[in-house]
């Protein structure tokens, strides 16, 4: 009898098959990719929309929470928050002209959210959130 040692097992994997795989791949992709010409696309245009020239109300909110509303250059203060909904209802209309509602840095975020609420209660639904800084002294 013949004395055989037993194999041992190989713990790495062979990737030389994967690398000539590999290669092939890239060759074929070389010899084809410049048979491929670019296609034109189609893209479809489109006529430019007319301008719409609508300034946003602006309701503006001092860091004590005194709240004004400002369409253009007209200023008006506010006493309330149903005042507030009822001026921008009357204002607004139906045309849904776009609500901004400006806030100093200060003031806390619930108050705004309290205007935001309000106005969209009142059926305004085109209302933005902007932030006043005041400068460092």
């Amino acid at each position: 009898m013949l004395n055989r040692r037993p194999r041992r097992q190989m713990n790495q994997m062979n990737v030389v098959p994967y690398i000539d795989v590999m290669l092939v791949l890239l060759v074929i992709f070389m010899v084809t990719a410049p048979m491929f010409t670019p296609g034109v696309i189609d893209v479809p245009s489109v006529s430019q929309a007319a301008s719409i020239d609508v300034r946003p109300l602006e309701v503006t909110v001092d860091a004590t929470g005194k709240i004004e509303l400002i369409d253009g250059e007209q200023k008006t203060r506010v006493d309330s928050l149903d005042d507030l909904a009822s001026q921008l209802q009357a204002l607004v209309g139906n045309e849904q002209r776009p609500v901004a509602i400006s806030a100093d840095a200060n003031l806390k975020y619930a108050e705004v959210v309290k205007i935001a609420d309000r106005l969209h209660q009142a059926g305004i639904k085109r209302v933005a959130l902007t932030v006043k800084q005041t400068p460092k002294q």
